[in-house]
This record gives C-alpha cells, structure tokens and sequence, in this order.
C-alpha cells in the first residue's frame, strides 16, 4: 500500500501545484478577493495535506498498518471534500454553476483531515517498529 500512498499524494501535491498556479495567473483578476483567498486556502491545504500523505507512505512499513490505512482514507477524502468543494465553490461565478448544496461537504472534509492526523498519531503510537 505504501507504493499507493505515495502514487496518490504525488498526483495530489502535482494537482496543487498545477490550481495554484492556474490561479495565480488565470484567475487572478477573474475572481473576488474573497473567493482568490478561498481558491489559495484550498491550494494550500491540498499541498499540505499531500505531503502528509507523502509521509505516510514512506514511514508505511514502521507505523501500525490498521491506523495507517484509515489515516490514508481520511486523508484523501479530506483532500476532496475540502479543497475540492473549496475549489468549486471559489469559481462559480465564472461556471456558473449553483452548488449551494456544496457547503457542508467543506468542513466535512476540514474534520476529515484533522481525522487523518489524528489516526497518523494513533498509528505511530502503536506501531510496535518505532523506538521510544
């Protein structure tokens, strides 16, 4: 699963990189002001969370592999709840779509993430490789 794990928050991390700089130059006069800071909170937390998710893969073998794969699954689902709607969310001026049924899927995906690191520490405080 590690080899996953790390497949998943390189696509993720390359997806951030590539929406950030999307909104740096495409949308940065499309957008308000409020909606450039709630496309770049969600670029931000993307990549963070992408890099957790790169650390979670390679430390696979030492953490408690039970916790380790629930933390994989919170991670990535945060990934998508949050800053996907985020990123929905931000641009429906300019789609045009009506995604008012959208919003609570974000702090879903916030609680999600906060799971993620929450069982990532649970993983490693059980796993019987890591040394004291």
């Amino acid at each position: 699963m590690d080899r996953k794990v790390i497949v998943i928050a390189v696509f993720f991390g390359a997806l951030a990189v590539l929406a950030g700089a999307f909104g740096a130059h495409a949308l940065k006069d499309k957008l308000s002001m409020t909606d450039l800071l709630n496309f770049e909170t969600a670029v931000r937390y993307q990549m963070m969370h992408a890099l957790a998710l790169l650390g979670l893969g390679a430390a696979w073998h030492k953490l408690n592999i039970s916790w380790a794969r629930w933390a994989f699954h919170a991670f990535w689902i945060g990934i998508l709840c949050f800053s996907g709607s985020l990123l929905l969310l931000s641009t429906r001026e300019l789609t045009g779509w009506t995604l008012s049924w959208i919003w609570p899927v974000t702090p879903l995906g916030g609680l999600m993430m906060v799971a993620g690191w929450v069982l990532l520490g649970v993983s490693a405080w059980t796993a019987d490789e890591l040394e004291e």
